[in-house]
């Protein structure tokens, strides 16, 4: 717990807070999601699976990558607000090599491969870019920090108001060789993102948790169908949106397939509890028989 105070000496105040709509939330029957605030860098995850490849370990064979049927579409909710989406238009990747012919100083890129997590950089210039890798902050040629992966510019994901390209850079450029518990971000996301929009929600600890569940992770199931998580922060949320992409769109339906079928079957049972005792009354009745 002590570190996670002392993270919080290192929010900057001054960084615009998220906006905060009027309106209620309108999505019908939301879960809540996990709270990560104990929980391990996934970068730091990512670190261990690598070692076990280098180690020689068994892993099972991956298939050629394909982003509409491996990533997880999604839309991301601070109450009615959409701030971030990622839908069938966004799944274009492209070879290193031909990024750096369509990237521009102050542009995020987003590199993804099948079971490993997405790793962010913040392109600075020059092929090279800074990103948040194994608990540190770095400075690296863009083909190097991609290690073999496809990616895709992710300027468009977040629906914020982007800094000047200039302040993106700087801020980026500002963190190189900060580590381990001087780090303020928790992944490579929370790190570029922060870099391009300047938002203290992205750092750890930039929001507190009191109980109310503001953010909405909106998972696409495909034939119109759609499910919800509910968090307390967008730290946690991002953390949750990382894992559905690191363990695949197969997984994640199954995974929710399961708990959508278990909740039927609750409902199914509840009702048929109904019908076989229809004289019951509820506690709410038997205090309140008015």
């Amino acid at each position: 717990m002590g570190n996670q105070v002392e993270k919080l000496t290192h929010l900057n105040y001054k960084e615009v807070p998220t906006a905060d709509p009027a309106g209620m939330d309108r999505d019908e029957g939301p879960r809540i999601g996990v709270s990560y605030i104990f929980s391990n860098d996934d970068d730091e995850l990512e670190q261990q699976q690598d070692s076990v490849h280098d180690l020689g370990g068994e892993h099972p064979a991956l298939q050629p990558y394909d982003p509409q049927l491996h990533e997880v579409e999604c839309s991301v909710y601070y109450r009615d607000e959409c701030i971030y989406q990622k839908s069938g238009g966004h799944l274009s990747t492209y070879t290193p090599e031909n990024l750096l012919n369509r990237c521009k100083p102050g542009d995020l890129v987003e590199f993804v491969c099948q079971a490993q997590y997405p790793h962010w950089v913040v392109y600075v210039g020059d092929f090279q870019v800074v990103h948040l890798h194994r608990l540190e902050v770095v400075n690296s040629f863009l083909t190097d920090a991609s290690q073999g992966r496809r990616g895709r510019i992710a300027n468009q994901l977040y629906r914020y108001k982007p800094l000047s390209p200039a302040v993106v850079v700087r801020n980026a450029l500002e963190q190189v060789g900060c580590k381990d518990r001087d780090l303020s971000w928790r992944n490579s996301e929370c790190f570029a993102a922060w870099c391009r929009y300047g938002k203290r929600e992205f750092k750890i600890g930039g929001e507190l948790r009191i109980g109310k569940q503001p953010y909405r992770l909106q998972i696409r199931l495909g034939d119109k169908r759609s499910h919800t998580l509910e968090f307390q922060s967008l730290e946690d949320l991002i953390m949750e949106k990382r894992r559905n992409d690191q363990i695949g769109r197969a997984a994640v339906i199954q995974e929710l397939s399961s708990h959508l079928q278990a909740a039927e079957e609750e409902e199914e049972e509840e009702e048929e509890d109904h019908h076989h005792h229809p004289g019951s009354r509820t506690a709410e009745e038997v205090y309140n028989p008015d």
